[in-house]
């Protein structure tokens, strides 16, 4: 019986029962017909070994070749009785000596198995009737080299006919164990899986409107339990995801609606009469710099979308940390002289990372440090080397963030501003990004946020000591 991946459980089982049932029975009963047919064997041994012994104490009586032309009388006497026993006894030139009614074998049956097997049972058919025999070659009295040869044989039908009503009780016996084996079984396997159709019946209920449903672990048998248990981790991590998809396309849609209306309401005004070239040209400009925004804010996404996905692949080289902060110093150096912050660098250290990523990450979080520093405070760069990672803070003094917001803050599109408005501080995106980078070399980001002191955290592994690059960096940017 073959068993294909469609078959259900239950009628797996009660095929499983059934097999296993029916091949313990049937091992049972050959076990019990062999040992029955050896039992009768032996019986039917001891008999004729008893008969083969009485012959040769009376072929040991005799002392002349009168006396064994008499053998006939004295071996009818010695076997009175025994009706169902069959015995002849031949002359080594093959001459009957002596032989009983219902004796069917011939000199050339008993001869050779009397010279090579003796006292091997041998069994023959003849007609309707089954024998089981010996032969032997027996030494007489009257001197040596005088021999006879002894046949004695027992009919077996009996025995046969047992076995053939045992064999038949035995298949009948197993059919029908067989067959109440397969509904016990059914009947068994059926209210067995019976948690596992309430499971069926309780994940039928999730939808995309109630992700929020749960398996009761509690109520499940010990081995549906991690089962169970893995089902609602994973209704946990899609509802997780359908509700960032959710956000995000709120936010997106959030987003994108403030550029296009700025750039529909622009174009239908600039439509509505004629303008100078000169009013064109700065409806022109403005759009423009609208659809740059979008674009930048497309090509974000993009990133983090491949971030997620596990697509974006640093190509690493050596990168010495100071040299690219100072690079960065000197390109916010302008707007850092306008609120007269002073940008100080600790250390060094070299990674092994993407060049331009690492730096759009530490841009991004020099820009922050810089736009939300208190003017005339300082922004403070510290780099340090550990034998596994180097570390990278940056630190500025200026409004705090709360606690509740520290979790939050590399979310996409979030901001501490419950408003959201989109401004001129950008899309939203920047944290996120960085945190992508970060994960995709295969590091951590962190923020803390004491009192008006705020520290972005960047841990990175050293060149040799680099992580495999995980295959979903969603949590990365939520």
């Amino acid at each position: 019986m073959r068993l294909t991946g469609r078959t259900s459980i239950t009628w797996r089982l009660t095929a499983l029962f059934v097999i296993a049932a029916t091949s313990v029975l049937l091992a049972l009963g050959l076990v019990i017909a062999s040992s029955v047919e050896q039992h009768f064997e032996e019986q039917d041994m001891e008999v004729l070994t008893g008969k083969m012994t009485l012959a040769q104490h009376t072929l040991l009586q005799i002392r002349t070749q009168q006396d064994l032309d008499h053998i006939a009388q004295v071996l009818d006497n010695a076997l009175v009785g025994h009706h169902g026993l069959a015995v002849r006894v031949f002359a080594s030139s093959g001459v009957v000596l002596f032989t009983t009614a219902n004796a069917p074998f011939s000199f050339d049956q008993v001869a050779a198995n009397a010279q090579r097997h003796a006292h091997r049972p041998m069994t023959w058919t003849l007609g309707q009737q089954s024998y089981r025999g010996i032969a032997a070659e027996l030494p007489t009295g009257i001197g040596e080299g005088s021999k006879v040869i002894v046949a004695v044989a027992t009919n077996i039908a009996h025995h046969q006919a047992f076995m053939r009503a045992f064999r038949n009780t035995l298949w009948i016996f197993v059919s029908i164990a067989a067959t109440l084996t397969g509904v016990l079984g059914w009947a068994v396997a059926r209210s067995g899986l019976a948690p596992l159709r309430a499971m069926r019946e309780q994940a039928q209920v999730v939808t995309a409107q109630q992700l929020s449903h749960r398996l009761a672990v509690e109520s499940v048998p010990v081995e549906l339990a991690e089962l169970a248990q893995s089902f609602n981790d994973m209704l946990a991590r899609l509802e997780e995801a359908f509700l960032r998809l959710s956000d995000f396309s709120s936010d997106i849609a959030h987003e994108l609606r403030t550029p296009v209306s700025n750039l529909m309401t622009q174009t239908q005004v600039a439509l509505s009469r004629p303008r100078e070239a000169d009013q064109y040209r700065a409806i022109l400009e403005s759009n423009a710099e609208e659809l740059e925004h979008m674009a930048r804010m497309i090509s974000d996404m993009l990133l983090l979308a491949k971030a997620e996905n596990g697509l974006v692949v640093p190509h690493c080289e050596t990168v010495h940390l100071a040299v690219e902060l100072r690079a960065l110093f000197d390109y916010y150096e302008a707007v850092a002289e306008d609120k007269g912050l002073s940008l100080s660098l600790e250390g060094d250290a070299e990674v092994e990372a993407d060049r331009l990523m690492l730096r759009r990450a530490l841009g991004n979080l020099l820009s922050n440090a810089v736009r939300h520093a208190t003017p005339h405070s300082a922004v403070q760069v510290r780099v340090a080397g550990f034998p596994d990672e180097i570390t990278v803070e940056i630190a500025n003094t200026g409004d705090g963030i709360a606690k509740e917001h520290l979790e939050r803050i590399f979310d996409r599109f979030f901001r501490v501003d419950p408003a959201r408005q989109r401004s001129s501080e950008g899309s939203g995106l920047g944290l996120a990004i960085t945190k992508s980078i970060v994960v995709a070399h295969g590091g951590t980001i962190s923020a803390a946020s004491d009192g008006a002191m705020t520290t972005f955290t960047v841990t990175l592994p050293r060149a040799g000591h680099a992580q495999a690059m995980p295959t979903n960096t969603a949590k990365a940017a939520p």
